[in-house]
Parts: C-alpha cells; sequence; structure tokens
C-alpha cells in the first residue's frame, strides 16, 4: 500500500483511530492516506477484532493448496539445481525419474526453482543456439571428432598454458578424451589417443580441422598423424576452412565446457586435469542430452569392436605396383625423377601404380592416391 514515509504500524494505528471517530468521512480519510476504502474497512474490521495485533501483515498463503508440489519433490529439485546449476528443468526431470521419483511437467520444476530463487546459469549472448535439424551417424564410433579447445592460463607461472583435447562420439555424444595437454605437437596428442584406443577401440573415422597436428600445410599432403591412423585403418576427414559448423557437436561441447569448467582459475595442469576429469564423468555418466531424449551418453555408447593393435598392421599392395619408401624430404624416386608426395609420409612405403594411360602412375598409400606422376611431360 502507498503509505507515507513512516512506520507502517504508526500510519494504520492512526488512520484506524482516525476513522473510528464519530462522524469521520472514512471514504475521505482513504483518500488522504493514500489507500481504497476497502484497504481501508479491512484496516478497521481488524483494528476492532483484534487491536493493534489485527494491524500486522498477514500471510498471503492459503490455508490450503491441493495442487502444490510435495515438499519432498521441491526439496529434491532444490538440492539437484544446486548440484548442476547449469541444467534447466527438462535435464532435471530426467535426473528425477532415474532417482525413482515420479517427476511432473517441466514447467512445475520451472515454477519450483523460480519459487527458491534459484536460477540458472543458462549460456551467454554469445552461445550459439541448438542446431534445429541434427544430423548424426547411425552407430557408435562410425565418427569422432577431435579438436582442441583453445589455451587456458594457469596460475603458476612456471607452467604452460592449458590445452584441453577433446575428443567426443557422434552418435553418443560421448566424451573419449577430455586431456589436459602442455601444447598441441603430435607427440603430446598421440600418446592420449593410444589410451583411447586401448579402452574404446578403433573408430571408422576421425574428422578434424585442417590445422596442425591434424592436417599437412600443404595442399593434398598428409600430417604424420593422418599417416598413423591409415596404417591403422581409420578413415580422416577435415573440416572446411573456416567452418566450425562441420564439428557443431563439438563445438557445442566447448562452449559447455567453457561455461561450466574452463571459466574457473587453475593453479597447474593437474588441477586442470582433475577438474576435467570430474565433469567428464557427470557429463558421460549422469547429465541428460536433449538430442538423446534426456538420456546421459553413455546409455547410448557401446566400445568399439575393433582393437587397438600394438603394432601396426603391415600395408599390402598389389603384385603390378612399384613399391618405393619415402625419404626424408618427402620425396620418392622413380625412373630418375624425385616427386614430392608428403612429408608426413617419411619411412612410409608407397605404390607407384600404372593407370589406363602409358606414362601416368598413381602415387598410393594404402588406398588413398596422393597424385599423378606423368613420364610423358619428361619427354616433351
Amino acid at each position: 500500500m502507498p503509505w507515507p514515509e513512516r512506520s507502517t504500524m504508526s500510519i494504520r494505528r492512526e488512520f484506524v483511530l482516525l476513522a473510528g471517530q464519530p462522524e469521520s468521512n472514512v471514504r475521505e480519510l482513504c483518500r488522504r492516506y493514500g489507500i481504497s476504502p476497502r484497504t481501508g474497512y479491512k484496516w478497521l474490521d481488524r483494528y476492532r477484532e483484534h487491536g493493534d495485533a489485527g494491524l500486522q501483515d498477514r500471510s498471503r498463503r492459503p490455508l490450503s493448496s491441493p495442487g502444490r508440489s510435495d515438499p519432498r519433490l521441491e526439496q529434491a529439485v532444490v538440492q539437484l539445481h544446486h548440484r548442476y546449476p547449469y541444467w534447466g528443468a527438462r535435464k532435471l526431470r530426467s535426473l528425477l525419474r532415474s532417482a525413482d521419483i515420479d517427476p511432473p511437467h517441466h514447467s512445475t520444476i520451472d515454477a519450483i526453482l523460480r519459487r527458491h530463487d534459484c536460477r540458472v546459469r543458462y549460456h551467454n549472448e554469445q552461445t550459439q543456439p541448438p542446431a534445429n535439424h541434427r544430423f548424426e551417424h547411425p552407430n557408435p564410433n562410425d565418427l569422432w571428432q577431435i579438436d582442441f579447445k583453445g589455451h587456458v592460463a594457469l596460475n603458476d607461472r612456471r607452467s604452460s598454458r592449458c590445452h584441453p583435447l577433446t575428443l567426443l562420439d557422434d552418435h553418443s555424444r560421448f566424451s573419449l578424451c577430455l586431456q589436459a595437454c602442455e601444447g598441441e605437437r603430435l607427440e603430446q596428442v598421440k600418446p592420449h589417443l593410444i589410451e583411447v584406443f586401448r579402452q574404446y577401440g578403433l573408430p571408422r573415422r576421425i574428422t578434424a580441422d585442417n590445422g596442425p597436428p591434424w592436417g599437412s600445410n600443404i595442399a593434398g599432403g598428409l600430417s604424420t598423424l593422418e599417416v598413423w591412423l591409415m596404417r591403422l585403418g581409420v578413415e580422416v576427414s577435415h573440416s572446411r576452412p573456416y567452418h566450425p559448423q562441420t564439428q557443431g557437436k563439438l563445438e557445442r561441447f566447448h562452449q559447455t565446457l567453457k561455461r561450466e569448467v574452463l571459466h574457473g582459475a587453475f593453479s597447474d595442469l593437474q588441477h586442470c586435469q582433475q577438474a576435467m576429469n570430474r565433469w567428464r564423468d557427470e557429463y558421460n555418466h549422469y547429465r541428460p542430452h536433449e538430442a538423446l531424449d534426456q538420456r546421459p551418453p553413455i546409455e547410448r555408447y557401446r566400445p568399439s569392436p575393433r582393437s587397438y593393435p600394438e603394432q601396426l598392421p603391415t600395408i599390402e599392395y598389389e603384385p603390378e605396383d612399384h613399391v618405393v619408401r619415402v625419404r626424408r624430404t618427402g620425396q620418392v624416386s622413380f625412373k630418375g625423377l624425385n616427386v614430392f608426395v608428403s612429408g608426413g609420409l617419411y619411412g612410409e612405403r608407397v605404390a607407384i601404380r600404372p593407370t589406363a594411360e602409358d606414362g601416368v602412375y598413381d602415387v598410393v598409400f594404402i588406398r588413398k592416391t596422393l597424385r599423378q606422376i606423368d613420364l610423358r611431360q619428361r619427354a616433351t
């Protein structure tokens, strides 16, 4: 009520004492005190019945609330919110179901959160909204997406920056690797990939961007990492330059990782790794995913039946192939010509295979044609 700047109780008491006097104009008093006649008569009735105590504010809570949520449900929702402050009502609803609690509609959970002043920490303005149309591969391990999530400064100046290495299964969104690396070089990536392959098996294909260590700086060339993956029987593909949406699921994963983990302060790589380990377990095992019908990724992921070979299998070429070994310079020698194929193939055996055209040969590594050698140009 629009009472003047004085004690509310004193104003109300003054009003009822004046209004209770003989021949007082209650409506006029209401106008002067800035209240409606209905409110004025209410305070008069309460004062006559209860005295000063009747001028106290009363709770507006109804005597009974048949539609109100069960207190145990509200307590469970609030506890889940405090544990997962970035998760909205739909995700919390899935967790209630897994905890053997009959979950209400997500709008009821939203109302409970508002009632207890629980605010979900949503994406910031720069976060891209989820895609309306999602494409995913039909089976686990059909495609893995790999990249680094930038780099994070550490409090210990003697430590290098943290470069989170991320690896995601396209079908299930299962996080296969979340590793705090001190750099983005091949020797820092390969040992972690070996650990992943030993635990989860080999995928059919891995996609990455075009920069090192994933791709070669030379058009049509192969990086050392690509060569190793091809030796393992893993196909390698690359996203289009300047099109991060090619790895949309991994980009979305990066946004969530940054918002929920990487915003913190970390003393060193070990501290950062500990935080990412806890978060990865939560993400894989508990976090409901909207694209997975509010199920966590682990319910959809299955390890690959293709085991990691501790020794690389031998490459078999066709009998008519001329097999040569790539030199340190990335070149091969054929019929007096030095031909560059790829620096990443140093030490590997490639096949020089005749084509249907006389004097024209394909340079092949496993099943990938790297380039052609045209001896006819030398004759001219």
